[in-house]
């Protein structure tokens, strides 16, 4: 079977920190893969926040995840605080890739290289439509470092 591979690129648009709750560890005492699933959804509220919008209003489209995808490259413990680095490209008609790695921040270790694929949604009429202009326009600026 074909491993996944995600390109990352290589500038990124926001930075968080997340630390690793109790809660986030499995039975074999290390970050679960349903946790990492959880802490991509914050470091993706905290970036859309930084821009002033919100998964529910993006220039007045809401978005819903079409895809996930990640690549395991350490373990996580609890107590590590874990540095989240956030990038969008990919954009197509109605949606886009959000890029995140995920690094140990005390060791510097790669931990994680995550995508979500996401759609511009319109919950009034429950259809998807086009991502919206201003949005793709400043993303792409500030991933140009314009």
């Amino acid at each position: 079977m074909a491993r996944i591979r995600i390109e990352m690129p290589e500038n990124y648009l926001f930075s968080t920190e997340i630390t690793i709750r109790i809660s986030d560890i499995n039975y074999g005492g290390h970050l679960g893969n349903d946790a990492v699933l959880s802490i991509l959804h914050e470091a993706r509220v905290r970036f859309l926040q930084h821009y002033h919008y919100t998964e529910m209003d993006v220039e007045g489209a809401s978005l819903i995840m079409s895809d996930n995808a990640v690549v395991y490259k350490a373990e996580g413990f609890y107590g590590d605080s874990i540095q989240v680095d956030v990038a969008v490209g990919d954009f197509n008609k109605y949606g886009c890739d959000i890029y995140y790695l995920l690094t140990n921040k005390k060791t510097a270790v790669e931990m994680a290289h995550a995508k979500t694929g996401v759609v511009f949604f319109d919950y009034g009429e429950r259809k998807i439509r086009p991502v919206p202009e201003a949005f793709r326009t400043r993303m792409l600026k500030v991933m140009a470092g314009e």
